[in-house]
């Protein structure tokens, strides 16, 4: 079975930074131990980046959400924690300027994977549109949401999200 762990936007900013949140400092053992679970297993381990620049406050998110974060190389941009320590360099990495990464989802279908499982933050933003990226990709792949590795600054909305991706035929597993 081919399978593979997206880490999803677990940064400075999204953590501990401009939009952090308590709850998302508390993921950082589980992301961990996912991660290494992966990499001992031989599975592949990607990350993906919000990436924003100088104009991101003109941007349709930005006027939505007017606090700048994750801006390109910044410390902020930089993943958080021991999660950095375990991303080396030959980990694929995908810089996405929205929500969703249109790259990271054509390297998922042109790897044809069995099982794509999804970590990381925010569970009703970045989270759902990737783990909804990789069901329309690989519609008969297994897409897994760990609930013990993913959070919100908002619990209900991280409910939501989870039922969302559960009608979505998206298995969201340790919830």
């Amino acid at each position: 079975m081919k399978k593979i762990l997206v880490v999803v936007d677990y940064q400075n900013d999204f953590v501990t930074g401009s939009l952090g949140f308590e709850k998302a400092v508390e993921l950082e053992k589980a992301i961990c131990a996912k991660i290494e679970q992966y990499k001992e297993n031989g599975d592949e381990v990607v990350f993906t980046f919000d990436t924003h620049f100088c104009s991101y406050l003109m941007t349709q998110e930005g006027k939505n959400l007017p606090v700048p974060h994750c801006y390109w190389h910044t410390e902020g941009w930089n993943l958080y924690g021991k999660v950095a320590e375990l991303c080396h360099d030959r980990d694929r990495r995908f810089e996405k300027e929205t929500f969703g990464s249109i790259e990271l989802a054509h390297y998922l279908k042109e790897n044809e994977y069995d099982c794509v499982e999804l970590v990381g933050v925010v569970s009703n933003i970045c989270v759902i549109t990737n783990a909804v990226l990789a069901k329309t990709v690989l519609p008969e792949s297994e897409i897994i949401v760990d609930a013990s590795c993913t959070a919100s600054f908002d619990n209900s909305l991280n409910e939501k999200a989870l039922d969302v991706m559960d009608g979505l035929q998206i298995k969201v597993i340790n919830r």
